[in-house]
């Protein structure tokens, strides 16, 4: 499902875009809401995955959201680049799905990588790991982990068996190239096929 929100503001003090509190609260209001038209229910759990910072009016906006549709198991996540790169011996890099736990709020994960059964490493370029940062989570690093990797496998529409970001942010990344065109009063499509 395709919603989308306002337009977010680039903080003069993290150069983060964030929406406040209000526009936060309404985009998982309507998430919620396209979600109960195809479903008839509402999710037991959500996971928000952000390519930024999560401050503290987003927050209170989505979790006002997910309160008031009686929603209380939710996960932030911020999943970026990575700096942060691992070596091992040999001529390969890093195995596709190595954690590296920083602390109890960050890790490492490589998403790309080599793969034991191919034994090599099936890209071109030396891959870069995903930097995730556990913002309000209620699961384990290793869990959050696990789904990301599986996230990343789920781009049907190529031919490559793995992808360096997961589908939620790559779709969204996907949409809001066709959505920058269209005016802000517009009527948008819901299904994420139109937008491929």
């Amino acid at each position: 499902m395709v919603v989308r929100g306002r337009t977010a503001t680039v903080s003069k003090e993290d150069r983060h875009p964030h929406l406040p509190e209000e526009h936060a609260y309404e985009l998982v209001k309507d998430a919620l809401a396209r979600y109960w038209d195809v479903h008839k229910t509402f999710p037991a759990r959500i996971v928000l995955h952000k390519s930024s910072r999560f401050d503290d009016n987003e927050q209170r906006g989505f979790e006002a959201a997910l309160k008031e549709k009686g929603i209380s198991t939710h996960d932030f996540l911020w999943v970026s680049q990575s700096a942060t790169k691992l070596y091992r011996a040999g001529k390969y890099p890093p195995l596709r799905g190595t954690l590296l736990t920083l602390d109890d709020r960050e890790m490492v994960l490589y998403t790309r990588g080599s793969v034991d059964f191919f034994e090599t490493y099936p890209g071109k370029y030396v891959p870069t790991p995903l930097r995730i940062r556990l913002e309000n989570t209620e699961q384990t690093q290793r869990f959050l982990a696990r789904e990301i990797l599986a996230l990343t496998k789920m781009n049907w529409n190529k031919t490559q068996f793995d992808g360096a970001q997961p589908i939620t942010l790559q779709a969204s990344r996907n949409c809001s190239n066709v959505l920058r065109y269209c005016s802000e009063g517009w009527q948008i499509e819901p299904r994420y096929s139109f937008y491929m």
